[in-house]
């Protein structure tokens, strides 16, 4: 019993420690971007970090690192109620991490032209707001908002955290200027992009609907060779009236390319359509973030 216990404590300790380190890497990703550039830039950033840096802007002598700390105090006291514990703990840590990382100020990055600036800071921030997410926690600020929006409403992360901020670039608009406000516009898009491609990657799913007269075929071999469930609905030919047999699976994106192959070896002519998922729970193929 002992020898069991102990190693579940050590892998509850490296479980811990993985977690604490992704969220340290993407802090730090993250405060090379806010200090590397959009300060030096003037550029707004996003969610509470954003609030932080135009209070900054408005009067220097507050600091940015805490700002953010503070900021976040009222937001944990709801994430209490509608997220995991465990997300919550991991993400005080995070808020108290990336705080720190903001103390931290490597210099400005040797990039000058303000829109290659707002590029390189979406995609340092969202390598890093989507590798802190990687883990079990967050940074606190915005990324706690939408876990909440996706847990309740199915938000997309990286569009619920670009939409969350058109007040702040209203605001920076009003307060700064119209073109300080566009160049963050840009970086706060790419940021997104990039966090939905860390958060899902290629772990994508790809939902595929399957009309063919071979269904019982294309059906074996998706079980057989992908191993992956099949369901067979049935259907109607609009125009010929003759009853059809439609495939619906679930697969990763790295299995569509040897579907698609396996379909087209068996019939060519098959109908095949794929779309992609926002969010898959189940075994196996679920993909949805353990929040």
């Amino acid at each position: 019993m002992s020898k069991f216990s102990w190693k579940s404590t050590v892998a509850s300790l490296k479980q811990i420690l993985w977690n604490l380190l992704l969220i340290t890497v993407g802090s730090l990703l993250c405060a090379v971007a806010v200090n590397g550039i959009l300060i030096p830039h003037q550029f707004f950033g996003a969610g509470f970090a954003g609030i932080s840096l135009i209070i900054h802007y408005l009067v220097p002598a507050f600091p940015i690192a805490g700002l953010y700390f503070i900021l976040n105090v009222p937001l944990f006291a709801i994430g209490w109620m509608y997220v995991g514990r465990r997300f919550f703990l991991y993400s005080i840590a995070g808020m108290v991490i990336f705080s720190g990382a903001l103390l931290w100020n490597p210099g400005s990055l040797p990039v000058h032209d303000k829109i290659l600036s707002a590029l390189l800071a979406g995609i340092i921030v969202g390598l890093g707001s989507g590798i802190i997410l990687k883990s079990l926690g967050s940074a606190g600020g915005m990324d706690i908002l939408s876990i909440i929006l996706m847990k309740r409403f199915s938000t997309r992360l990286g569009s619920s955290i670009l939409a969350s901020n058109g007040l702040i670039l209203a605001a920076g608009a009003v307060l700064f200027s119209l073109d300080m406000a566009l160049y963050t516009l840009i970086y706060l898009y790419v940021n997104s992009s990039i966090v939905n491609l860390v958060v899902a990657g290629l772990s994508q799913r790809k939902a595929v609907f399957i009309i063919s007269p071979q269904s019982d075929a294309i059906s074996q071999k998706i079980l057989e060779k992908i191993h992956r469930g099949v369901t067979t609905i049935g259907g109607k030919g609009g125009y010929t009236g003759g009853e059809q047999h439609i495939l619906y699976t679930v697969i990763t994106f790295r299995e569509l390319a040897r579907l698609k192959k396996m379909i087209n070896d068996i019939d060519p002519n098959a109908f095949v359509v794929v779309t992609d998922t926002l969010e898959v729970m189940g075994r196996q193929v679920g993909n949805q973030p353990h929040w």
